[in-house]
């Protein structure tokens, strides 16, 4: 089932194919990279999810929408 056929009328801010940058916080004290949302993931908790991966070496990880700055 697709987000929008969720009935879930929450929004998303970032779309795929977007480059973002994370916050730094203590969970993510690596230094800054530019990443690609590949895939939007449902609803976490009230908070859209995204997969991204690293531009600079490949690595993927999954991320709530308040990660991104």
């Amino acid at each position: 089932m697709k987000d929008s056929d969720s009935g879930n009328m929450q929004s998303r801010k970032f779309a795929v194919g977007q480059n973002i940058i994370l916050k730094q916080s203590a969970l993510h004290r690596a230094p800054p990279d530019t990443f690609e949302i590949v895939r939007l993931l449902p609803f976490e908790r009230g908070s859209p999810q995204y997969r991204i991966k690293s531009l600079r070496d490949g690595h993927e990880r999954v991320v709530t929408e308040s990660d991104i700055a």
